[in-house]
């Protein structure tokens, strides 16, 4: 069986015109600050890009920040919002470690907004919460993603924004995982700032951007010379921001194809329900790519391996730890503790096929299956 690659939530395969383009970025060379005839090319290369990076989710060009990725994107966010003042930091309990570990090593005060069963935030608990609100927290910070990246569902972020700005507050949307798989309009759902990352659209690694609003104040944390307009020091990583560029303006294109994979996860997850399968999420809204379930008695590390010798490539929780596999603390929000360590994650992509996931469900069935028979089995 060839190998089947159904990751795209940690990373997508490069496309083939974000690759030419970082290729023929590298290739020419030229520093964007330099005034000659190189120079002046590779600066062409990096606002062409940044117009479609700001096309991709409805920004101003001029509002778009180019940075090493999403982490830092929103890094930045957090960070010019306790540089101005905010004391006290509210992060839904399911954002990924990029935002919550850059909240804890700020300096601020952060508090975790509760989920429903269903994975969305609770919108109820934030109105409460910014009513009460003290003055002597500064103003008030919510960071609230606009798609997790372990079940894919999406969050009701405008409806929160109405709340963040009645009470004059800021409101940060990590979309990295919404941008490419769901029309993106950062300006409608009234986003202060927003995150979105090159690598996983099918854009290089190294390489992500961060738009803002005239709500937010941001300060510069990288010093030195005046790159993206004074609010980002440092040589911009041309052939990465090239290639995400590329990566934007064909996703966008293929936005009502994405789409379409939701009736591939949806037969797939019919059948791994029919097979004992738990899903996460069941009946939120959720990312036309994303399935999150879960084998009862079946270890998350165990389903990722076997899959993998089955040439099944899938991922449990986040692919940001280190290669460690635990009990997914997103699950564990929506109340789903018993089944935390046995969830895993399948997303799909621009490079995915029908039959990409019908492989998938016949290896994990048989897999599940020939577990359960183990574990019935009567010792030795």
């Amino acid at each position: 069986m060839s190998a089947v690659y159904l990751d795209h939530n940690a990373t997508a395969p490069i496309r083939p015109e974000a690759l030419a383009a970082a290729s023929e970025a590298m290739i020419a060379g030229g520093n964007p600050s330099s005034v000659h005839a190189a120079g002046r090319a590779s600066r062409a290369r990096m606002e062409q890009a940044r117009t479609q990076v700001a096309e991709l989710i409805a920004a101003p060009a001029s509002t778009v920040i180019f940075t090493s990725g999403g982490t830092e994107a929103n890094a930045l966010a957090i960070e010019s919002a306790v540089a101005t003042g905010s004391r006290r930091l509210i992060l839904s309990a399911i954002e990924h470690d990029a935002v919550l570990e850059t909240a804890r090593a700020s300096g601020a005060a952060v508090e975790l907004m509760p989920v429903e069963g269903s994975g969305q935030a609770d919108l109820g608990w934030l109105a409460a919460r910014l009513e009460a609100w003290d003055a002597a927290d500064g103003r008030p910070f919510v960071a609230l993603m606009l798609a997790n990246n372990e079940t894919g569902v999406i969050q009701p972020v405008a409806e929160a924004a109405v709340l963040v700005r009645q009470a004059e507050g800021w409101l940060h949307v990590d979309a990295v995982q919404a941008a490419g798989r769901i029309p993106v309009d950062s300006r409608a759902l009234g986003a202060d700032t927003l995150a979105i990352s090159s690598h996983k659209i099918g854009g290089p690694p190294g390489a992500g951007a961060l738009t803002f609003g005239p709500r937010a104040t941001l300060v510069r944390r990288l010093h030195g010379g005046g790159q993206e307009r004074g609010r980002r020091a440092g040589t911009e990583n041309v052939p990465a921001i090239a290639g995400f560029g590329a990566a934007a303006a064909q996703t966008l294109g293929e936005l009502t194809a994405a789409a379409d994979q939701v009736a591939w996860r949806d037969a797939a997850e019919q059948a791994l329900v029919k097979a004992g399968a738990v899903i996460m999420g069941q009946g939120a809204p959720r990312l036309p790519n994303t399935l999150c379930f879960a084998g009862p008695g079946f270890p998350a590390e165990l389903q990722v391996m076997t899959l993998d010798l089955a040439g099944v490539m899938v991922s449990a929780g986040s692919a940001c730890s280190s290669g460690k596999v635990k009990a997914s603390r997103v699950l564990e929000a929506m109340g789903q503790t018993e089944l935390a360590g046995a969830a895993i994650r399948v997303s799909g992509g621009w490079s995915t096929k029908p039959e990409d996931w019908k492989l998938m469900v016949e290896a994990w069935i048989t897999a599940y299956d020939r577990h359960a028979a183990r574990r019935r089995a009567p010792a030795a």
